[in-house]
């Protein structure tokens, strides 16, 4: 399942993301449980191999690889998310993402790229939901001139950048633009896809609990352009 809409951005170069990768893939592989991999993979959906570390175990050894390590830049950010990304078990993939959830504010909008890379390569919602509301959520928040890519990605054909853009304001709450979070949830209320329709009501949601009125109101107003999924997700915790 894996797919991409672009050449993948180049890895710097990175003593650190050097450091990292050696120590991180000694300290996975020797915790592999092929058994649980094989669970791990069909409660995937098979999007990817596992190596069958349960999260709690995985972070410990996370921690333990990252032991001393120092503060990354931004090149070191993109070549230890960019390296993780091209070794094919799972696990991999979600210790990128841990770290750069941790280190997003140490990444400008130059940054996007790499996550838009991350997003459309062996997309599945286990990473991309948190790349969405972490990292580029991160990156819009500290420079709003990305808000105009959110709006192409609304529109992209991909659905895993179009759940991004719908995702990205997450955690934003009482720093939401409800104007545009209500504007792309229009631009793909027609859509088919399951993944899109969740996405929208989930993003509704989450702004209910800031503003329950103006959610309220936007599903009474534009109601027939939603999927039922998307309604009773918008107004699960607080009513019609």
């Amino acid at each position: 399942m894996t797919v991409t809409d672009a050449a993948p951005p180049p890895v710097p170069r990175s003593a650190l993301a050097d450091a990292v990768l050696e120590r991180l893939t000694a300290a996975y592989a020797s915790a592999a449980d092929a058994e649980r991999a094989a669970a791990m993979r069909a409660y995937m959906k098979d999007v990817a191999p596992f190596l069958g570390i349960p999260t709690p175990a995985r972070r410990a050894l996370s921690r333990t690889v990252l032991a001393g390590t120092g503060r990354p830049g931004e090149d070191d950010c993109a070549a230890i998310a960019l390296r993780c990304w091209r070794l094919p078990e799972r696990e991999y993939h979600y210790f990128a993402v841990d770290y750069l959830r941790r280190h997003a504010a140490r990444c400008s909008s130059a940054f996007l790229p790499v996550a838009r890379h991350l997003v459309t390569t062996v997309p599945w919602w286990d990473t991309v939901d948190l790349l969405a509301a972490h990292v580029v959520g991160a990156l819009v928040a500290a420079d709003p001139r990305l808000t105009a890519a959110m709006d192409a990605w609304i529109r992209d054909e991909n659905l895993w950048v179009a759940r991004t853009a719908l995702l990205h304001q997450l955690t934003y709450k009482e720093r939401t633009d409800g104007d545009m979070l209500f504007a792309h949830c229009l631009l793909q209320s027609g859509h088919p896809g399951f993944f899109i329709r969740k996405a929208i009501g989930w993003a509704l949601r989450e702004y209910a609990k800031t503003d329950p009125g103006a959610v309220r109101d936007f599903v009474a107003r534009e109601r027939g352009r939603f999927a039922p999924l998307t309604v009773r997700e918008a107004l699960k915790n607080i009513g019609p």
